[in-house]
């Protein structure tokens, strides 16, 4: 024990794999950047709600500027808008998934037939309107059966947790 370093003397628990070690810190980290933000918990609960519906949906490049659009439009907390769509892509690394879900989905609710093979489209294809009926708008549908209950599930916890965290604590 003595040739252990302060560090390690403090763990109780068996120590995380490295990169989720950096994960759970990057995590925390943003989380407490969520608690201090001086807003009320409404406005940043419902910034962050805002952000976990946009992270959904397949609109690449457009998330955050969406998100801190509607969060401005709405009266909402901007900054929690952008941390929450960035957390959303950076710690749901089943996005793939996620996604082709929300366009099978999709094709399912518009009534059209979903194509045995997935097809990577090119630069000079996102210039296309045929892409855009064919894959993106089945998946703006699909990824809707999934952004609303994830931004009410969020707004409600968010709010809760904002709430609990800047409440004074009483000392028994």
């Amino acid at each position: 024990m003595e040739g252990l370093s302060p560090a390690a003397k403090k763990s109780y628990g068996p120590r995380l794999p490295n990169p989720l070690a950096r994960l759970k810190h990057w995590l925390t980290e943003h989380h407490m950047t969520l608690m201090a933000i001086g807003d009320t918990p409404h406005s940043i609960a419902l910034g962050s709600a805002i952000g976990i519906f946009f992270g959904f949906t397949p609109l690449y490049s457009l998330k955050t500027l969406l998100s801190i659009g509607v969060a401005w439009i709405c009266r909402c907390n901007k900054i929690a808008a952008a941390v929450a769509v960035t957390v959303h892509d950076v710690a749901l690394f089943a996005m793939p998934a996620i996604y082709l879900a929300e366009y099978k989905l999709g094709c399912w609710t518009l009534h059209r037939a979903t194509p045995n093979r997935v097809h990577f489209v090119g630069f000079h294809d996102y210039l296309s309107w045929h892409l855009f009926t064919r894959v993106v708008w089945p998946a703006l549908v699909g990824s809707l059966f999934l952004a609303l209950p994830s931004a009410v599930a969020v707004y409600f916890v968010m709010r809760v947790l904002v709430a609990r965290a800047r409440s004074p604590r009483k000392l028994s």
